[in-house]
């Protein structure tokens, strides 16, 4: 099978990604500064699949990456998770994003092409679409992002788009929607420590790992709680080697959502948490997000009609992997 290298392959969506495509039979090289990423899945995933099948190293993308291209030759393609991802953290710190998401970003789309991988996915965001003009959003909604963080993902997808049209780089930009869930045997899961993903959060207070509160703005919403569209990290992860096929069978570029095409208030979540785990969560609040907006669901025809892909699980599918991965792991991954 091919050569792929994961960037961000110890944060918790890369390293999902990272264990789906071992077990596709890929061979992994995988690169993350481990800031916020962990070795420990790797190394658990090296263990399990071998040195052969996966390689890691410890890099920063704003670095020369030429001696590791000569080190790992033979990359057919790179599927690009690595960025900082905190839409509060953006608002306090923009220079943060803009230097490690669009700087680390341009360093490693020239690694490539100057390498000869011509093929990219790149983990995007609904939040280059801002606050929804209509639900659910499609791609061709307006991007007007409303914090750094989200800009600085529609950036990179600029980006993508002139070095497509002038240096033949294909790429597909995947916008994905809010993630939760584990793998669905609980071996890989989220080690934020605070998470700042709802459905972790809702599901670490249930289990009295840690205290759960409500840290969202009132919104214009029948229950005034956001609602999002909550994709599975696994479901998730399988479009993303929906897509790597898609590349390396000849595929164009495209821009495409990922979500579920439904969504769901804060208040059905924790409502949803209680239920699988029959403890009743705290509502109460604390200090709001920034940069949040009232409701953001996906259009997914394109996903299904491109990649023919379409998600398979719950949010009860994903509150159950959860407690499975939180059960076993209730601190996370150990640095």
């Amino acid at each position: 099978m091919s050569k792929i290298l994961v960037t961000g392959a110890g944060g918790y969506i890369g390293s999902v990604a990272t264990y789906l495509l071992l077990q596709k039979g890929y061979e992994v090289v995988a690169l993350d500064n481990f800031i916020t990423g962990y070795r420990a899945p790797l190394l658990a995933l090296q263990a399990q699949f071998g040195k052969e099948r996966l390689r890691f190293y410890e890099f920063d993308l704003n670095h020369s990456l030429q001696n590791f291209f000569q080190q790992e030759s033979g990359i057919e393609a790179a599927v690009h998770y690595a960025a900082h991802c905190l839409v509060n953290e953006s608002m306090e710190n923009p220079d943060k994003y803009f230097r490690n998401n669009v700087g680390g970003t341009r360093n490693l789309i020239g690694a490539l092409m100057a390498n000869g991988v011509r093929k990219m996915v790149f983990s995007s965001t609904c939040a280059v679409y801002g606050e929804a003009d209509y639900v659910p959003v499609d791609e061709k909604h307006p991007t007007r992002p409303a914090n750094p963080y989200g800009e600085s993902k529609l950036m990179v997808e600029a980006m993508l788009k002139w070095y497509g049209r002038q240096s033949g780089l294909n790429y597909l930009a995947l916008r994905y929607f809010n993630v939760c869930g584990a793998s669905d045997d609980g071996l890989i899961g989220d080690s934020k420590r605070p998470s700042v993903l709802l459905v972790q959060n809702a599901v670490r207070g249930a289990l009295a790992l840690e205290p759960f509160y409500l840290t969202c703005p009132e919104v214009e919403t029948p229950d005034k709680t956001p609602i999002r569209d909550y994709v599975n990290v696994v479901d998730l992860n399988e479009a993303h080697i929906k897509a790597l096929e898609y590349l390396l069978e000849g595929g164009k570029s495209e821009t495409i959502n990922l979500g579920t095409g439904e969504g769901n208030s804060v208040l059905e979540i924790v409502e949803a948490v209680n239920k699988v785990t029959g403890k009743t969560l705290s509502r109460e609040t604390t200090t709001p997000r920034k940069g949040e907006y009232a409701k953001m669901i996906a259009e997914i025809s394109k996903a299904k009609a491109v990649l023919n892909w379409e998600p398979k699980r719950s949010i009860t599918d994903s509150i159950n992997s959860l407690v499975k991965w939180y059960t076993a792991n209730p601190q996370g991954w150990a640095k």
